[in-house]
């Protein structure tokens, strides 16, 4: 199993990101990865995520990475 992410814009667009993803074998590693890095990516111009395990989309829809900003 590979879990990946993938770094959008706000309008849906695929962005890259400003820091390097790890390969990630577990959900666990690669959330705790974003849990992270989110401030650095959002800082470098990702505004949402997507996690994917094997190409299937994880979780319905984007997590944004502006929460702390509401």
């Amino acid at each position: 199993m590979a879990w990946t992410w993938r770094f959008e814009t706000a309008d849906g667009a695929e962005k890259v990101p400003s820091v390097q993803p790890e390969e990630f074998t577990t959900q666990g590693d690669a959330e705790s990865w974003i849990g992270e890095e989110w401030r650095a990516l959002r800082d470098g111009g990702v505004d949402q995520v997507r996690l994917f395990e094997d190409g299937t989309e994880i979780y319905a829809g984007p997590m944004s990475l502006h929460a702390d900003d509401d």
